[in-house]
């Protein structure tokens, strides 16, 4: 192979290395099993910002939380959280991590990478919030509503995001982990660092932690 193709292989290579996303595909959510529904209802809390946990969440277990957060729990025989009309999804789920910042992309079940930095520390105005493994940050999709009176579209945005959330706080209660929601979010940052389009708006965002 001549030297100038080899060497235009490798430069396509590196483009490709640092510009290419990097998407994850999230393991199989457990369904089945596990502490009973009552037990969990018990056992949901808000976690004390200031002694909010530091370790990691596995996979596994951010794959479960997700899974339920999305209200997308009963195949095609509906939704477990209020979706008005019939406009689903009209509240996206992001993911803010260590590795970097995605979409919760549920019909796929994967991560849709936004960008690699790590932005924990930036996006709440409590310092602790940079302590937790995953931040879930809910967005309403203002796109998703074309027959909604404008004025409505944040009541039924933040009656979404409560039902979203208290499924993720029974998950990871079940789970064994720690979960705060908290509504003291710094939603301009949060707009420039997601990339949200014009009429996406930041809702609030759950802390998850081990």
């Amino acid at each position: 192979m001549p030297c100038f193709i080899r060497k235009i292989i490798i430069i396509l290579s590196l483009f490709c290395f640092s510009f290419c996303y990097a998407d994850i595909t999230l393991p199989t959510p457990q369904t089945k099993d596990g502490m009973s529904l009552f037990e969990s209802l018990k056992k949901r809390s808000s976690t004390s910002g200031g002694g909010f946990p530091a370790g990691q969440v596995s996979d596994n277990e951010l794959s479960t939380v997700l899974w339920a957060a999305s209200g997308l729990n009963r195949g095609k025989n509906g939704w477990t959280v209020p979706m008005a009309n019939g406009n689903s999804p009209y509240v996206r789920i992001y993911v803010a991590s260590e590795k970097g910042t995605f979409l919760y992309e549920w019909e796929g079940h994967y991560l849709k990478e936004i960008n690699n930095k790590d932005i924990r520390a930036d996006i709440g105005l409590q310092n602790f919030t940079r302590r937790a493994a995953y931040s879930l940050i809910f967005v309403s999709d203002a796109s998703a509503f074309t027959d909604i009176n404008p004025e409505q579209i944040t009541n039924f945005s933040y009656t979404a995001v409560g039902g979203m959330s208290q499924n993720a706080y029974l998950a990871a209660a079940a789970l064994k982990l720690s979960a705060r929601y908290i509504h003291s979010i710094k939603p301009e940052v949060i707009s420039q660092e997601l990339q949200l389009p014009e009429g996406s708006k930041p809702l609030g965002m759950l802390l998850l932690g081990k």
